[in-house]
């Protein structure tokens, strides 16, 4: 009558896989949104001025900002 669906292995599988590319679509978005703040924390002076300029916690910048330089300067061993 129909097609028939994909076996559940292979659903699983294509699942998996679109996961894995969207985990690291947000990676990538998470490292460009954290050279932006960079620029920001470059150009007014503090993370503190540009978190009141974006309507945000200093915190949730900071926080932002280390995770990406933490994970700069990881990619950085294991590449030397």
């Amino acid at each position: 009558m129909g097609v028939d669906p994909k076996p559940w292995r292979e659903r699983i599988r294509d699942e998996e896989e679109l996961l894995a590319r969207l985990n690291q679509l947000a990676s990538d978005a998470a490292d460009r949104r954290a050279e932006a703040l960079l620029d920001g924390v470059r150009e007014l002076g503090t993370i503190a001025d540009v978190a009141r300029d974006l309507g945000r916690s200093w915190t949730a910048i900071d926080k932002a900002i280390k995770k990406y330089q933490r994970k700069k300067a990881s990619d950085a061993t294991t590449t030397e």
